[in-house]
Order: structure tokens, then sequence, then C-alpha cells
């Protein structure tokens, strides 16, 4: 994912010299990493032409490594499969993800499903220097997990035209480490389309140990703290939970770089290049997008305008700090410097924008202020008798329910919600707190009496579950300080 489709023919315009005299299936080193992450490297050393690969048994990915800066090498792969035939050739170069962390070091490309293959064909229409491919061996579930069903998401919002059904990260994330860190939460302002450049012909059965492979691709060779994407579909139109910390929260991804603050990434399962998604991924991926936009209180028409992160702006096709206007829903390249999310998929998108349009409906945008507590009493004249100590005051929580164009929504039900975040996102709890109804100018005041004597700030957030015509909505959270209780006088 990332440069563009190449045939044979096109290689040898770029140099026949350059496919003259390589040996097939050279001398290769392969280094293994024990522990949960199963990861093997082969080193290949400088790479100009074509070159078949011995793997070893039980390779799930593979992907490509590389010495340079974050452009991506015109070089593809593919991979001998049951039977006896190749593959696709798919792009091994630069994917326009991350970054959770800075970039730098050697430069990785997309992780290719090989389902235990045992060749893979790499060519390069240029030179790669200090070429390198990771391998994931196979992420086997424990046989327990295998056997159960599949468990879905939580928690169920009506928002869009419905929720579609989520199946859970447990689902598939059996057996593999947790991410390494807890999550990150930004905003939902626009919503990516990626594809993940893997074969499309795979079975039902699989998907789970495709989705623990790209994990521990992304994790162990990345570098990433969890795998990139927010959901992914499959060509069954089943939509899966990826990355942790909450399906009904801003989690920032490693799935945009420069935008992964703003953005909630979508992935379909297989390349996309010269083929279209199935009908059921289609209508599964705009049902997922209707939903999840707003949810956030975000319209599905026109653009926004986001700001490039510089964490991840070499990722991007503008430089850091840019100013750059998106469509709401986007195909990753209209962002980055990738192909992604292929042409064939590309191409769909106007259909599919116009369809997340009508199932979105009429959105709910939830909003949730920190109101500070009234200041103290003006200092007493000189001579007058001091007053007496009053109690630090909890700040109040202001929550307005409105729809996108601004029309107030009264008599709706509003939930304050406090978030807490354990096993590093795999677990998001959203406490109740306290409850209300929006009053005629669609606003509902709240005392955060929660914050007196609390040991730690609190994250907030304001929740409406729907009604009287209204889908349900989420606010931005808020942080709210302790407040120190009232202390009783000495006797």
């Amino acid at each position: 994912m990332g440069v563009p489709e190449m045939t044979r023919r096109s290689l040898v315009r770029a140099g026949a010299g350059a496919l003259a005299g390589v040996a097939l299936r050279p001398a290769a080193t392969l280094a293994s990493q024990g522990g949960q992450g199963r990861i093997a490297t082969i080193v290949l050393g400088s790479l100009r032409g074509a070159r078949t690969v011995a793997l070893p048994a039980g390779v799930a990915v593979a992907g490509l490594q590389w010495r340079g800066g974050s452009a991506a090498p015109a070089a593809e792969m593919r991979a001998r499969l049951a039977g006896d035939t190749w593959g696709p050739w798919v792009p091994a170069g630069g994917h326009g993800h991350g970054p959770d962390s800075a970039v730098g070091g050697p430069q990785t490309g997309e992780p290719l499903w090989v389902g235990g293959a045992r060749e893979i064909e790499l060519r390069s229409a240029g030179p790669l220097e200090g070429g390198r491919l990771r391998l994931v061996l196979e992420p086997t579930a424990p046989a327990a997990a295998l056997a159960a069903s599949l468990p879905l998401a939580q928690p169920v919002l009506a928002a869009g035209a419905g929720q579609p059904p989520i199946i859970a990260r447990q689902a598939w994330a059996k057996g593999i480490p947790l991410p390494r860190v807890a999550p990150e939460y930004g905003a939902v302002e626009l919503a990516f389309v990626h594809h993940t450049e893997n074969p499309n012909g795979y079975t039902a059965a699989q998907v789970p140990a495709m989705l623990r492979a790209i994990f521990l691709f992304h994790r162990e060779v990345n570098g990433w703290n969890d795998i990139g994407y927010n959901f992914v579909i499959d060509r069954f139109g089943r939509v899966w939970e990826a990355r942790a910390g909450g399906i009904d929260e801003p989690v920032a991804g490693a799935q945009a770089g420069g935008y992964n603050f703003v953005s909630s990434g979508v992935a379909v399962l297989g390349s996309f290049m010269s083929t279209q998604i199935s009908r059921a991924a289609h209508e599964a991926l705009q049902r997922l997008l209707a939903w999840k936009l707003s949810l956030h209180g975000t319209p599905s028409t026109g653009r926004v305008t986001v700001r490039v992160n510089p964490a991840g702006a070499g990722y991007s096709k503008y430089p850091a700090n840019a100013r750059v206007s998106l469509r709401r829903v986007s195909g990753h390249r209209d962002a980055d410097s990738t192909d992604c999310p292929g042409n064939a998929l590309y191409g769909q998108l106007p259909a599919i924008r116009r369809q997340v349009t009508r199932l979105s409906g009429t959105p709910v945008a939830a909003t949730l202020t920190l109101v500070p507590a009234a200041p103290p009493p003006a200092a007493r004249a000189e001579g007058a008798p001091a007053p007496p100590v009053a109690p630090e005051q909890p700040p109040e929580l202001l929550v307005t329910l409105a729809r996108l164009d601004g029309t107030p929504l009264p008599a709706l039900p509003v939930a304050l919600q406090a978030r807490t975040v354990a096993r590093k996102g795999l677990v998001v709890t959203h406490t109740l707190l306290a409850e209300g109804v929006t009053d005629a100018t669609g606003r509902c005041v709240f005392a955060a009496s929660f914050a007196v004597g609390a040991a730690r700030p609190v994250w907030v957030r304001a929740q409406c579950p729907g009604g009287s015509g209204a889908p349900a909505a989420v606010s931005p959270v808020v942080e709210v300080k302790p407040v120190a209780a009232a202390q009783t006088p000495a006797a």
C-alpha cells in the first residue's frame, strides 16, 4: 500500500539491466525473536530487480523493510500459495500510517498475509538498500477462543441508522500481548477509509488470525502501541473492533500519519487496486461510518479543515502544521502519501458518501463545558470581623444538545459519565455520575460534587441515549480536578 501499481513491463522499461543476473533463492540470514511476538527476520541486503525468497514454516504475514527516507520504493511482492500458484502482486513499500512515536529508523511497508506460504517473490523498479523481510509466525489463539462464539462490543448506542453489530476485540485478540500503553484520545472530525493490502480470497475462519498477525506486525515490527486501525471490515460484511480504547470513544489510532488525533480509521480487509469491495463490505462500511460520525456529532457531508500534526508529518502529503481541507469521509490517499485504499475502492467513495449521508439522518451535537465555581468573597474592610471560611465549591458542568444547524433540543435525557481505562484500553468503563433532562434551550447543568475529596482528576463526558426522534450522542470529555473537602474546625 503506498506505491503505484506496477507490471513486469513497467519494470523492464525502468531498466532491463536491473533484472539481469539476479539469482533466485539467494542465501538469506534468518534471525528469530522469541516471546509472544513470534517475529523473524530474513536479511536481504541490496535489492535490484526480482528475487525469490524461501520462507520458514508457519509464516502468517511478511513485510518489507528498507533503509532510507520515508519515501516508498517502487517495490512489490507476492506469495506462492497452496496448490503451487502465485498470488497477486501487491505494493510492498510505504503505507502512510503511523505514528504512535516519532518517525525514525528503518522504513516498513504493509504486512502481506501469506497464510503459511513457503516462498515470496520480490521485485523492485529501482534500488532498495538494507532490505529485510520481517515475518510474523502464525499467531494461534487458544483452542477455547477458537471454539467460542464472536461476542459483540459494548455499548450499543442508536446513532445514525443504528449501530451495526461490532465484533469485540476479545474475539480475535486471545493469546497476544496487550497494547504497549493505554490509548490516547482525540476527536472524530472526519473518517479515513483504508485497505489492508491482503489477498482477497480469505475465508471467514481466517479473519481472526489475520487480525492477530496484523496486530503483531504493527506492534512488534512497526513499534506502534497497538493495531493501527480503529475498525476493520472483512469481505463478509463483519465489523471488527480493532484498536483498544472503546468503540464509542474518539480513540487516536496509527492509521493516518499527521491526522490520527482528529479522525477515526476504518480498514477493509483486502486489496482493492483493481477489485471493488464486496456488497456486504460496502453496506457494512456505510453503516459503520454513518454511526460513528453521527455519534460524535460530526456531519457526514462537506469538508473540514484540520492541522497536520508534526509528529506524523513525514507521512503526510502536506507539511507540518499546514491547514488542510479534507472531506468528512476521505480516502487515506487524500491526506497521506499512499495509494490506499486502492483505486477501485477509492472510486467507490462518492457513492459511499451519499449513502452515509442518507443513513446519518439528523445527528445531535453534544457539548460539555466546565463552568468554574464562583470566586471567593471580596476582601473585608479594615477592622471588620473576618467572615467564616467557606469550603471550596465544586464547578458546574453545562451540557448542551443541539442539531448540527444549532437548533436546541429540549426534553432529552442526559447522563453524566466518568471514564476509566484499565488493562491498557482493553477495559473502558463509563460510570454514571448524574442524570438530567435538557431544558427549553437544550441545556442541562450538573454540579460536579463528585470532585469534592476526589483522589485524582476525573475524566467526564455527557451521553444522550437518544429519544423523541433524536439519535444517541456523546460529548468530548473534560477533566474535572479534585476539590478539597470542607475541614471540620478543631474543638
